[in-house]
């Protein structure tokens, strides 16, 4: 029994297992229709529960087609129709629900919340996002990115706008899998010292450059996400103004690699955080991506369940 709640916890051959199952399970889908079977079974018997404070569209649709897919069977919970919104403790739902399914998918805020759960669950836990990191995300982009021009070891990627949850993730990945990082964001909006920290004790150097046109120059891929979260209704101005800045626009893909590619972890707010023409150019990638965690959270559920 495996939990994945982060790519800082897991070993980096066991990442790169999961990478390259992912790419195997999509190849063997070639031509299928979304609702046939897998031929490999691993979840058959599975009863998974997907749980979300958060609502999804990607993170539902995905871990739900991949379960069937996997020939198991999935129970979609809202924290509106469960007692953890009416206060029930992370540690007792662990416990609970441990007993009831095989699997489980927690998307919520507080990251101590997951913890909390996997600590008390005796079925393994995946992380499908928290206020603290996105490490299913990131994983996809890593396979897409390696789709479509090879390994990402020893590439620069550039992270552009707020650091956030998926740049946290970012750090944890570039440290696994070896690529450099740059983060370009307003210094109030940098990630915190602790995970920079840690990242140069694995021996990763995270470049941090307020200006974004700088920070791109070399730059193998650039991504960003939304400078304010669909479930934010309360940001500032001043947090607006700040990273308009930090939009990708031709003018900013131009100053990276010729060969770049562009990726957003989706929805975006297009004209705010990134420009429709970067969006729906040459060089984005973001639809592979989205369709990219399908696959790799499928390699992930297989991988937990060793």
């Amino acid at each position: 029994m495996r939990h994945f709640l982060d790519i800082r916890e897991i070993q980096k051959v066991e990442l790169r297992e999961i990478i390259e199952d992912a790419k195997r399970l999509k190849l063997k889908r070639n031509g299928l229709r979304k609702g046939s079977k897998d031929i490999d079974q691993t979840l058959s018997n599975f009863l998974v529960a997907l749980i979300f404070e958060k609502p999804s569209t990607r993170t539902r649709v995905s871990f739900d087609t991949g379960i069937y897919q996997l020939g198991g069977k999935s129970i979609v919970l809202f924290g509106s129709e469960m007692h953890l919104s009416k206060g029930e403790s992370a540690y007792d739902n662990g416990k609970v629900l441990s007993s009831y399914v095989d699997m489980a998918m927690m998307r919520c805020f507080d990251h101590k919340f997951l913890l909390d759960f996997a600590n008390s669950a005796s079925i393994p836990v995946i992380n499908g996002l928290t206020n603290s990191s996105h490490p299913c995300q990131v994983m996809a982009d890593i396979l897409t990115y390696e789709e479509v021009r090879g390994p990402i070891k020893g590439k620069t990627v550039v992270w552009v706008g707020d650091g956030n949850n998926v740049c946290r993730s970012y750090i944890h990945a570039a440290v696994k899998f070896e690529f450099k990082l740059v983060i370009s964001c307003p210094i109030k909006f940098k990630p915190d010292n602790e995970i920079i920290g840690w990242a140069e004790s694995e021996g990763c150097t995270v470049d941090l450059e307020i200006n974004p046109l700088k920070a791109v120059e070399g730059a193998n891929l650039v991504v960003t996400d939304t400078h304010v979260s669909m479930h934010d209704i309360s940001s500032s101005s001043e947090r607006k103004e700040l990273l308009k800045f930090y939009q990708v626009n031709e003018k900013l893909m131009k100053n990276a690699e010729h060969d770049s590619l562009f990726m957003h972890c989706l929805p975006a707010y297009r004209g705010e955080e990134v420009t429709t023409n970067v969006i729906d150019g040459s060089q984005s990638v973001v639809f592979e991506e989205a369709e990219n965690r399908l696959h790799v959270q499928k390699a992930i559920m297989r991988w937990c369940t060793n």
